[in-house]
């Protein structure tokens, strides 16, 4: 019988401070935030399924949101306790908590580094004062500063997010924001193209013409950019919208992306746990309070929990992996869908994007080359069935 599959474990604390314009995660804000609920519910439904997970080697750890740095410390050091207790740990157990540069967030940081955080992700978002504030955030560009060189003394790894395509935005001033953003990075910077989710503010701004997102053609122009000066600084795109220095990269990330197995919990956390011969596909509840209510009741908040078939295992490793530089190793592929990747694809379109040069494909990967990442979403949308 061969050993469990290792894990990695999300947790989701949904509250924030302000919903941000562009933000489509599941994210509430309230006047008042139960600590003391939360933090329980949260323990709770961590021991209702490391219970049925089995003692399995646990990677990483991530807590995200929402706003986790307005989690208290002492809830981050108790969830660590409880996953270590739970679980075998592995020797290099990463421990990313997401963090903004608020004074208020910033204070806390050396208390979140003390009870057990070894990597910090701050969500910066830009270093110019006008794009600031029209992506709603609550901090400045020194305040961001401040936080960056705050968090590189006490975390011994440390990212933060830009975001890019911003209405207006010429190539020449992304370039002189992303070398004082590299300039003052870690190991991992994570750069996102401004897309328009439904349902947030954004949405309805950009339908009512309110802005203008820069052209396809501009914008492939301002990715193919990011890509070189992040080069110049030691930083490879190892995911499509992530660059880290060898070694560095995000090891929670990785496991979504290489399609490994995770548990999500918290309020409208997603998982993929395999159980015997079973891949599930988890999800809970979104609305905070009915979730904790569930969580009470009945040890977790989990509103469905689905079977994937090997078709459908397929498709979602093949969605995540290839977003990775190193693409999709064909045998492990076949070892967790249960299908040869050749059957998985359109074998019309497969040859096509060879030929064209947007894919590689060898006895061993499938890997999406440069000019096929700058075009990816249509390339997956023709390729995947």
């Amino acid at each position: 019988m061969s050993a469990a599959p290792p894990l990695s474990l999300y947790v989701h604390w949904p509250f924030c401070l302000a919903k941000c314009p562009y933000c489509d995660f599941n994210s509430h804000v309230r006047d008042v935030i139960p600590h003391e609920r939360f933090t329980a519910a949260l323990r709770q439904e961590l021991a209702h399924d490391a219970a049925r997970a089995g003692r399995r080697t646990l990677r990483s750890i991530f807590f995200g949101g929402g706003t986790p740095s307005l989690m208290r410390p002492e809830t981050v050091a108790q969830l660590i306790e409880d996953a270590r207790r739970h679980f075998d740990v592995a020797p290099d157990l990463e421990i990313t908590l997401e963090a903004n540069p608020t004074s208020v967030e910033r204070a806390k940081l050396a208390a979140f580094a003390e009870a057990g955080v070894n990597r910090i992700s701050l969500g910066i978002q830009s270093l110019e004062e006008d794009s600031l504030r029209f992506l709603g955030r609550e901090h400045s560009a020194s305040q961001a500063i401040q936080a960056l060189e705050t968090a590189r003394t006490l975390f011994p790894r440390l990212s933060f997010d830009l975001i890019y395509a911003r209405p207006g935005q010429s190539l020449s001033a992304w370039e002189a924001e992303l070398r004082a953003a590299l300039a003052l990075a870690s190991d991992h910077l994570s750069l996102y193209q401004l897309t328009i989710e439904q349902g947030t503010k954004f949405e309805s701004l950009h339908r009512q013409g309110r802005f203008v997102l820069p052209k396809e053609d501009d914008a492939a122009r301002l990715y193919e950019k990011t890509a070189e000066i992040a080069g110049e600084f030691g930083m490879r795109d190892y995911e499509i919208s992530n660059y880290a220095r060898q070694g560095a990269e995000s090891r929670h990330n990785l496991t979504y992306w290489r399609y490994q197995d995770y548990i999500g919990i918290g309020p409208g956390a997603h998982g993929r746990l395999t159980l015997g011969d079973t891949l599930l596909a988890t999800r809970r509840h979104r609305a905070p309070e009915i979730w904790a209510e569930r969580v009470e009741q009945r040890g977790s908040g989990s509103t469905e929990e689905t079977p994937l078939s090997n078709e459908e295992r397929a498709r979602e490793a093949l969605l995540m992996g290839l977003r990775l530089r190193e693409g999709i190793d064909l045998g492990w592929f076949t070892t967790r869908t249960g299908r040869v990747l050749r059957e998985s694809v359109n074998s019309f379109i497969l040859e096509a994007a060879c030929e064209e040069g947007y894919l590689t494909l060898d006895d061993t990967r499938l890997i999406a080359t440069d000019e096929g990442r700058v075009r990816l979403e249509a390339l997956l949308g023709a390729l995947v069935l």
